[in-house]
């Protein structure tokens, strides 16, 4: 297929760069980053094939065991856990404690990975830099020891580790990786753990994780400590939920369930606050009659949309009144404004019309989400059904290789209406090891509609070329025509010949441009915008 170059040549640059911390980049990337690579098979298990977590102790006891300085809250889960980390530090920070933050993948900035402190802004190049000229060296002594074998993720959470311990912070929130027992960040003993989260079990990195949804419970199930409380996210099948249960009973810890019956959600409305939508909510959680454990929350106002964000926030609530019952001061009131002030990059973003039009796709409302498995994708069309139920929609999508790109693209056929699909493609993690070709991404969805029987006008049809036969550029003549499919190397050219087909076929109506599939097509959308 053709490719055209935009007008602007430096429309799409590479992430951002930041010379000031050139050389702690430049460690890090030397080591195995299996963001990258990819992760071998079983290797999130608690097995003999699993990762070695005895590694990361050894590590850990070189730098003075830091993790042992805060209480922590531990958070594994398929979905959910980073937007979950996330609410539950703003409601922490809205009481006055100072937190620290640790969350994957980044977006723009390796610094997006910690945030510590009152505020919740990525911890600056000057005090990163300050940690890594603290520990290098005994870093480099535990690389040699080790054989080279520590990985990008491993320093990186030691890193994050000596970071909260260096800046004191009251209380860490720590997201876990990958799986849970024999992830990196699972160094925390009991005694360091305030609560651990379990938001959901899905079916992602399969492969790594034991090749079954019972194997992924049991392997997230592993940052369940001895007495500790658990908050149960959910709603889980029933017997993924009798698996975490039996592992937390087994190691006598407290459940608290963000799908118990004595919690009540209501989204009432969506309403625009400075071009952005906001649902607005009823939240009320009674799980017992102390007042400790109940909370009423009316006309809550959330900035990112849709059932699964308000169930994300239920969960982070949960997580807040299991603190306060353990006697950590949180009011209401810090709860509301916690949820009321968070906002995720990637997760349900809506673009403000100056960004949309400055990538060049003004009059289009552009939903960046980094939706890529089979639920995600039905939850972001849930929120965009919710949302903007009469408009007409496009999609811009890339996705890793090790991702179910056919389930992925069932699930937005089988959904709604789309006017058009572009297949892309971007690096993933800097790498183009687990990139999928725009044209797989295509023979897959060409697979998906097949299976579906939904009729899609692609590139090796006639009436296709007639389309865009005058220079690749979309004619109007198009209104009545069905759900193009498209596949172009250049992401954008394809976001320009999507915002065409929409402004084409809306006039003056509305029209949702969504880009989604991967955190990394959208960090490079984001990163364009800071260029």
């Amino acid at each position: 297929m053709k490719t055209f170059q935009l007008e602007s040549k430096q429309w799409f640059s590479s992430c951002t760069e930041e010379p000031e911390l050139k050389s702690f980049i430049q460690y890090i990337d030397s080591l195995k980053n299996y963001e990258k690579s990819g992760v071998p098979k079983d290797a999130g298990t608690d097995s003999d094939d699993g990762f070695d977590l005895g590694r990361m102790r050894r590590l850990m006891n070189r730098l003075g065991n830091p993790q042992s300085n805060f209480k922590s809250v531990h958070i594994a889960g398929t979905k959910g856990k980073g937007s979950t980390a996330v609410y539950l530090s703003n409601i922490l920070r809205s009481e006055g404690y100072s937190v620290g933050c640790y969350t994957s993948p980044h977006m723009l900035s390796i610094r997006e990975r910690m945030s510590v402190g009152r505020v919740g802004e990525p911890v600056s190049s000057k005090t990163l830099n300050s940690i890594f000229g603290r520990i290098k060296q005994r870093l480099d002594e535990a690389i040699v020891l080790e054989n080279g074998c520590l990985s990008h993720f491993e320093v990186l959470t030691a890193v994050a580790f000596a970071l909260f311990a260096q800046e004191n912070v009251d209380i860490a929130i720590i997201e876990a990786g990958l799986g849970g027992a024999r992830d990196a960040t699972n160094v925390i003993s009991s005694s360091e753990l305030a609560l651990s989260i379990i938001t959901t079990i899905g079916e992602e990195h399969l492969a790594a994780l034991g090749g079954s949804l019972e194997s992924i419970a049991m392997a997230k199930a592993g940052i369940i400590k001895n007495g500790r409380p658990l908050i149960l996210g959910g709603p889980f099948l029933p017997h993924i939920d009798c698996i975490l249960r039996e592992r937390a009973s087994s190691m006598s810890s407290p459940i608290i369930s963000a799908s118990d019956g004595g919690i009540r959600t209501t989204v009432k409305g969506i309403s625009m606050s400075k071009g952005r939508p906001s649902q607005c909510c009823d939240l009320v959680i009674e799980l017992d009659l102390s007042s400790q454990l109940s909370i009423e929350l009316c006309d809550l106002n959330l900035s990112m949309l849709g059932t699964h964000q308000l169930q994300n926030a239920v969960t982070a609530t949960c997580a807040a009144l299991c603190l306060r019952n353990e006697g950590w001061r949180i009011s209401d009131g810090s709860i509301r404004a916690g949820l009321e002030t968070t906002v995720v990059p990637g997760r349900s973003q809506f673009l403000a019309s100056i960004e949309a039009e400055k990538l060049g796709l003004s009059g289009s409302t552009v939903l960046l989400d980094g939706a890529h498995t089979k639920d995600s994708a039905k939850a972001l069309l849930e929120t965009i059904q919710m949302a903007f139920s009469y408009s007409r929609l496009v999609v811009v999508v890339a996705m890793a290789s090790d991702k179910d790109q056919l389930a992925f693209a069932k699930e937005f056929l089988s959904g709604r209406q789309l006017d058009a699909i572009f297949l892309t493609e971007v690096d993933i993690a800097g790498g183009t090891s687990r990139t999928t070709s725009a044209s797989v991404l295509r023979d897959c969805w060409m697979q998906a509609s097949r299976e579906l029987g939904i009729n899609v006008l692609h590139d090796r049809m006639i009436e296709y070329r007639e389309l865009f036969k005058d220079n690749f550029s979309f004619s109007a003549k198009d209104s009545k025509q069905g759900t193009i499919l498209a596949a172009e190397k250049s992401l954008s050219d394809s976001l320009r010949l999507a915002n065409q087909i929409l402004r084409g076929r809306t006039r003056n109506g509305s029209g949702i441009l969504v880009v989604t599939g991967s955190l990394h097509i959208v960090a490079k959308v984001l990163a364009s915008l800071n260029s």
